[in-house]
């Protein structure tokens, strides 16, 4: 049975920052990409940041680029998104993802996490 779990959610100050972890188990790690999305209540999912298989190609929405970072340790079984200098728009629950290829778009990933939510305060 294939788990992803997402930890490292709660609240932070706008400036501040968090680091999301998510743990797969029960599918072989290394041959995913692995996805970070976000979605606000009443919104439809988007996507945040992706990493390929290996880790060589990273890919971010332009919102985040810069502030963000994704990477990995497939050995860990484990996908990484740190999150500095937060805005209250980063506010959402966020999801990671395991699929292939690598994608902006929902569709590819065969499985998701039960989502994780960041808010940030003022």
């Amino acid at each position: 049975q294939v788990q992803l779990v997402e930890y490292g959610g709660g609240v932070a100050r706008a400036g501040g920052s968090l680091r999301l972890s998510c743990v797969a188990s029960g599918l072989t790690f290394s041959t995913y990409a692995m996805g970070w999305f976000r979605q606000v209540s009443g919104k439809e999912r988007e996507f945040v940041a992706g990493i390929s298989r290996s880790g060589g190609d990273v890919h971010y929405a332009d919102s985040v680029k810069g502030r963000f970072t994704i990477s990995r340790d497939n050995p860990k079984n484990t996908v990484y998104l740190q999150m500095n200098s937060l805005t209250l728009e980063d506010t959402a629950v966020y999801y990671c993802a395991a699929g292939y290829p690598l994608s902006v778009l929902t569709r590819p990933y065969d499985y998701w996490g039960q989502g994780t939510q960041v808010t940030v305060s003022s």
